[in-house]
């Protein structure tokens, strides 16, 4: 199976820790220069960075408000600029305001609304035009099982990771003529330190409705990314591809 990204530009949007981070540091190994975006981190986006450097990865790093589409095209500005092409864009950036719909406060809609589903229209209008002359690209974004099942409590988070599937197979369909490929993932229950948020109570009532019994890692998350990213996935797009250990099954 040909997972190699050698001479390949990625850009990962929200790329300094948890899932975005693997994914970052997936892509490096296969061989690519990658980009990364980050909103406030500077330390952890600083920290990545010279740890790939020291792998002699070429590396660009953007801060930005993901939601602002200026800085959606100023990191796939960046991209073009310093590397010529854009092959790989993940629209990974994603925060909750979880609570139920009767307390949830507009804001937090909005908030939610706009880090994971605007940045996604916000990242991919950004590389439309250039992955359309490269007649070739790939742009995966990240949903989550929350958007195929629902969840009590996440609305907000559940018709933003929703909307992203609706988005994905639709971009597909007006790019698969240029010969790019538009795809999703899908995580079920990560543990990162987003999900270590939630009550013991929670975690214990997700962990038994998974059929393999454990949460997913964030390295898992990043392998099934590289596959769509790599040459093995040449004929899929439009798909949502689960990594959830069964969850929505």
């Amino acid at each position: 199976m040909n997972l190699d990204l050698t001479g390949k530009s990625v850009l990962v949007t929200g790329g300094t820790r948890g899932i975005g981070r693997a994914i970052v540091e997936a892509c490096a190994e296969a061989g690519a220069r990658v980009a990364f975006t980050y909103r406030s981190s500077i330390e952890e986006a600083t920290a990545l960075e010279q740890a790939l450097a020291t792998k002699g990865v070429e590396t660009l790093v953007f801060q930005g408000d993901v939601a602002e589409s200026d800085a959606a095209q100023e990191a796939v500005s960046g991209v073009l600029k310093a590397w010529g092409s854009l092959d790989v864009l993940v629209n990974n950036a994603g925060i909750t305001r979880d609570n139920l719909m009767l307390r949830m406060k507009e804001e937090d809609w909005d908030a939610v609304m706009d880090t994971n589903l605007k940045s996604v229209f916000n990242f991919a209008r950004a590389a439309y035009r250039p992955m359309m002359k490269q007649r070739g690209g790939v742009i995966i974004n990240i949903s989550s099982v929350v958007g195929v099942m629902g969840n009590p409590g996440q609305t907000n988070y559940a018709a933003s990771k929703a909307g992203i599937i609706g988005f994905s197979k639709s971009l597909a369909k007006e790019l698969g003529g240029r010969g790019v490929r538009v795809n999703v993932v899908a995580p079920g229950y990560v543990a990162t330190d987003m999900t270590e948020a939630l009550t013991d109570a929670a975690r214990d009532a997700m962990l038994s409705a998974i059929p393999l019994k454990r949460p997913a890692t964030a390295e898992d998350v990043a392998a099934a990314v590289l596959f769509l990213a790599s040459p093995a996935a040449n004929y899929i797009t439009g798909h949502v591809l689960h990594v959830d250990g069964g969850l929505a099954m």
